[in-house]
């Protein structure tokens, strides 16, 4: 049976007006570290990673791999767009080190991976690793 609660305005306008005290106010004059977003799809044979990066030039794009775990990181420059002349008005865009990790499910064989980025987007092949299958011992 569910419990019956008496309802108390007095309650709910408190909660109201310290719900949000306690969180960071909101800043815009600072730009926020960009994240990089990825979607993982696997098949028997590999898993198949897509990771947004834009804006950054596949030189400063770093990719490592041990066992299952996965790590990109990326460097976002900051290019003079602004010319002689003219003063910037305002810039919402983050440069600095961007860096993603994640665990797959199976080790991967990087010797058989691979990585194209094109269009601000990283696709990553990664093979999987054949599983140790273990050894019944007969006993003699």
């Amino acid at each position: 049976m569910a419990n019956i609660l008496r309802y108390h305005p007095a309650d709910d306008a408190f909660d109201d007006l310290v719900r949000g005290y306690f969180m960071r106010p909101l800043r815009f004059d600072a730009a926020q570290p960009a994240q990089i977003k990825i979607d993982v799809s696997e098949d028997d044979k590999a898993y198949s990673v897509a990771a947004e990066i834009p804006g950054v030039k596949k030189e400063d794009i770093k990719v490592s791999i041990e066992s299952n775990q996965v790590a990109i990181s990326a460097e976002i420059k900051n290019e003079k767009t602004v010319g002689e002349g003219h003063k910037q008005l305002r810039s919402e865009r983050y440069y600095g080190q961007v860096s993603r990790a994640f665990s797959l499910a199976q080790d991967v064989d990087e010797a058989g991976a691979e990585a194209k980025y094109q269009d601000g987007v990283l696709q990553l092949k990664l093979p999987k690793r054949a599983a140790a299958r273990s050894k019944h011992l007969e006993i003699k």
